[in-house]
């Protein structure tokens, strides 16, 4: 099984830059296959990637993700074919719509008909990447701009056909489409007791494609910690599991909320959400079943870690996406080495 790591966060400003450039040639070190770099209103996605293109050597750089509806998709596809080039073929293209509070107040678009928005940038990047000419007509896009004097163009870059593309999805119909146009799925709220509720979509969307879920490099994963104080442990994990399904996306819209809702978690999911909603943000943490966070990562003691990694392995995931424990960037290098060595280990 591949392993994978995140670059900073969603909502990482930069600090401590320089550390988290040795942690990331630390990972290419250890022979991690992949880090992810994500955005949502602090570094964008792609400048730390580029960065980490000249300073490391193996592991593939992906978008965890880029935002479709902050940029045209004929500048993801331009971006892309220039991340390849300095990163010499080692880049990654994972997409995502985001959630209506981010792409309708920070960048002023219309949260509506996320999915088929999507399947139309996945298009439009094909043409491009394809080095056809990006002559589209749908209902997102349109080019070239009717009405003007635009003309259908080919990007100048030599065409990238193999170049990966990647999607985070949740939802069944997006899965779906998943299964059917990706290279990879970008797995969150995954708990390989009840991987049914993600890999039966795939697998429909595969199969439309007329391919197997065999073709789909699958990435899932949690937090890792080996500990002997397990409760301690399982407390640790409870304030991020409450904001994931209290505050990942408004009280009417919340993919990782129903995602976990779909897996047997239903009663739990909304009493947490409804009580983070309404400033009961401790009582919401405390309302976090222990099982679920156990389930959704892989903490314990060394015993229970390697059980869980054959859970994920069992269940069909080829990319164990991992994040470790530390508050500064050196300790957790030497989380991410612990780590490894367990995975390696037992793989």
């Amino acid at each position: 099984m591949k392993t994978s790591v995140s670059i900073g966060s969603a909502y990482y400003n930069g600090e401590d830059w320089d550390q988290l450039v040795d942690y990331a040639v630390a990972a290419d070190n250890m022979g991690v296959d992949q880090a992810w770099s994500a955005e949502a209103w602090g570094m964008d996605a792609i400048v730390p990637l580029a960065y980490l293109a000249a300073k490391t050597q193996q592991i593939k750089l992906g978008t965890g993700i880029l935002q479709i509806s902050s940029r045209v998709p004929s500048m993801i596809a331009m971006t892309a074919q220039s991340l390849d080039t300095v990163s010499k073929g080692r880049f990654i293209l994972g997409l995502g719509v985001s959630g209506p509070q981010v792409v309708e107040g920070l960048h002023g678009v219309k949260f509506a008909k996320p999915l088929s928005r999507l399947r139309e940038c996945v298009e439009l990047l094909r043409l491009g990447l394809n080095g056809e000419k990006m002559d589209y007509a749908g209902e997102h896009y349109l080019l070239p701009r009717p009405g003007g004097e635009g003309k259908a163009l080919r990007l100048s870059q030599p065409p990238r056909p193999q170049l990966p593309i990647y999607l985070a999805t949740l939802g069944p119909k997006s899965l779906q489409m998943t299964g059917e146009m990706a290279d990879g799925w970008l797995g969150t709220c995954f708990l390989p007791e009840h991987a049914h509720v993600f890999f039966d979509d795939l697998k429909a969307g595969a199969a439309r494609a007329g391919r197997s879920l065999a073709a789909i490099d699958i990435q899932a994963g949690g937090y890792f910690e080996i500990g002997d104080n397990v409760e301690e442990l399982i407390a640790a994990r409870k304030p991020a599991m409450a904001f994931t399904l209290g505050a990942m996306g408004s009280p009417k819209t919340n993919f990782y909320n129903d995602a976990y809702c779909r897996a047997g978690f239903e009663d739990a999911a909304k009493a947490v959400q409804q009580l983070w909603v309404t400033g009961k943000r401790d009582q919401a943490i405390q309302r976090v079943p222990d099982d679920l966070v156990l389930m959704a990562n892989l903490i314990g003691t060394r015993d229970m870690v390697k059980d869980r990694l054959k859970a994920f392995a069992d269940a069909g995931v080829n990319t164990l996406r991992i994040s470790t424990g530390g508050t500064t960037w050196p300790e957790r290098t030497a989380a991410l080495e612990e780590a490894m060595d367990l995975i390696k280990g037992t793989g």
